[in-house]
């Protein structure tokens, strides 16, 4: 059996529309089982699992998507765990996808899929959306050039979960700090293109910045401490301005956009995102800020 766990913090409607994608997987149902791990959300989503049948609640008190999650892997029955956000859909043969690599793989591989912007049929991108096409989820290269998979669209067998342990608390980037554990465990990620899930893209700027302030509050902590950090952490503030030139022609290039408008957008929102991430990294040297998330 595959076990299905979702995090969730105040999102009820993306829960119902990704609690929908998952009844219409080609996977028979008796064959996954679907755990919710609510995080305090100002009101439960009862109602909303309720029109789900056979979907488990569960409620985790402390905060961050990674004690969710492991509270949901308690309370799995299957041998296989995956992965997906609140706010993704999975594509229809997402679980029949897992279940085929999981069985194909070679012992002690993680495996992490392709993330795609969700939109209606027919519509056209917007700015963001177009720059979220190239740079939002990467995870073929977060697996194949840093060793981890995000959690969004994760599945690790049972045993192999046991060996690393339980995701970290909500001050690290638990995806990458779990990433990290499993790789000195022996594990090994695969990048699974026909792994899909769907992510919508974020409606403004503001929003885009507070995922990126999230992050680095993240990678600041986990820094922290170690040798000349802060000197690194100038010069990797430094190298993410620089990153625009290479970058702008990664947008030029890529085959997710059509069209010199569509792409000069995204080359706009490029330029802001990345000002903001620089910036912010070094305003990062005065202290450590509180993180929280989908407040």
């Amino acid at each position: 059996m595959i076990s299905v766990i979702i995090p969730h913090l105040n999102q009820p409607h993306a829960l119902e529309a990704c609690l929908r994608s998952l009844d219409t997987q080609t996977l028979g149902r008796d064959a996954f089982e679907i755990i919710v791990v609510d995080n305090g959300s100002a009101t439960p989503p009862v109602d909303v699992v309720a029109d789900h049948p056979g979907v488990r609640l569960q409620y985790e008190p402390r905060s961050g998507p990674g004690p969710a999650r492991n509270a949901g892997v308690a309370a799995a029955k299957g041998d296989i765990l995956a992965f997906i956000d609140a706010d993704c859909r999975a594509h229809p043969d997402w679980l029949s996808s897992v279940l085929k690599w999981s069985s194909l793989s070679p012992a002690g591989t993680v495996l992490g899929g392709d993330v795609r912007i969700w939109r209606p049929e027919n519509a056209e991108l917007d700015a963001i959306a177009a720059y979220e096409s190239v740079f939002a989820y990467r995870f073929k290269l977060y697996i194949e050039r840093h060793g981890y998979s995000g959690t969004g669209n994760m599945a690790a067998l049972r045993r192999d979960f046991d060996r690393v342990g339980p995701f970290a608390g909500i001050n690290v980037a638990e995806d990458m700090e779990w990433g990290q554990r499993a790789l000195r465990a022996g594990l090994r990620f695969r990048y699974i293109p026909e792994m899909i899930v769907f992510h919508p893209a974020r409606s403004s700027l503001q929003e885009l910045y507070a995922k990126w302030d999230r992050h680095i509050a993240h990678y600041r902590n986990m820094a922290e401490g170690k040798p000349i950090w802060q000197l690194r952490w100038i010069m990797q503030a430094l190298l993410v301005f620089a990153s625009l030139a290479p970058n702008a022609v990664t947008v030029l290039t890529s085959d997710r956009l059509h069209g010199s408008s569509i792409r000069l957008k995204a080359i706009a929102v490029l330029c802001a995102v990345r000002a903001h991430r620089a910036m912010t990294m070094l305003s990062h040297l005065r202290g450590r800020r509180a993180v929280a998330w989908n407040r």
